[in-house]
């Protein structure tokens, strides 16, 4: 078994032969995550991933840990739905992604009361499988498009620090959070991710992260064949070019954003977090 920075051999033209890793391990290395990161994938699904020292063993099967491209470890939670549930919101509304952002900018946070459970196609982050998509708290004041589509942004954002939260549930540090997917571009994510997810996050520019970490890796293994790099230390390499989002003062107000839905979700789905 090969470690991260080992060579197998040369090729018969003399090609250094190294340890290689896979699709997500490579991204995150071509990001430059670290312990403390945590990285939040906005797809039609979603999935929260972070560096920690030790693979986690999770009974419940919420976390699945893989080995990373440096020695350390990333356990993953999924999500079912992410995106699927703003491209619901957004046709429910005759718009697109763009136009629901700008409604829902328009709106405040909480939405007006207005808690939207995501969970259209089932979900994995709480287990259940057969659910549906819940919209609760609905009066006469909140029954307005700009609501709705806050409503579908805070609940992509909630049930994701949902997910974020079983790993800080298992020791695992988040101090800084990197949304990747085109949906992290949309003005109405990034005003609100820093709040909910309460700590700083990054929104690195469109790449080939996991073509970079592949190289990254590479270029690790070259230079420990050759003496001039330490088989724990991989190369440095330029840190991809981002925006950086603060939560400021805004930390209380996600707390609430979070607390309004998670009351909504342990009150339609008791007991799907132990509440």
């Amino acid at each position: 078994m090969l470690g991260p920075s080992e060579a197998a051999g040369t090729t018969p033209e003399g090609l250094l032969i190294s340890a290689g890793t896979g699709e997500t391990m490579a991204a995150a290395f071509g990001l430059g995550v670290g312990v403390g990161d945590a990285v939040v994938s906005l797809g039609a699904s979603g999935s929260v991933m972070a560096v920690h020292h030790e693979a986690l063993v999770d009974p419940s099967g919420l976390i699945t840990s893989f080995a990373d491209a440096t020695g350390m470890h990333l356990p993953v939670v999924h999500t079912l739905n992410a995106v699927r549930a703003l491209r619901g919101t957004a046709e429910l509304l005759g718009t697109d992604l763009e136009g629901l952002s700008e409604l829902a900018l328009t709106s405040s946070p909480g939405s007006y009361g207005l808690v939207l459970l995501p969970y259209l196609e089932g979900e994995r982050t709480p287990q259940l499988p057969h659910t549906a998509g819940s919209l609760s708290g609905l009066r006469r004041e909140s029954m307005k498009p700009e609501h709705l589509a806050r409503a579908a942004f805070e609940g992509m954002l909630c049930s994701l620090a949902d997910a974020m939260d079983v790993l800080r549930g298992r020791g695992v540090e988040v101090r800084r959070v990197f949304l990747l997917g085109a949906a992290a571009e949309l003005p109405a994510v990034q005003a609100a991710a820093p709040a909910i997810f309460g700590t700083q996050v990054v929104v690195p520019q469109p790449a080939e992260y996991a073509a970079l970490g592949a190289a990254r890796q590479a270029a690790w293994a070259l230079g420990v064949s050759q003496g001039t790099l330490a088989p724990h230390t991989p190369p440095a390499w330029r840190g991809a070019a981002a925006q950086v989002l603060e939560p400021g003062d805004e930390v209380a107000v996600g707390q609430a954003v979070r607390q309004q839905y998670g009351a909504t979700r342990d009150q339609i789905h008791p007991g799907a977090f132990g509440a």
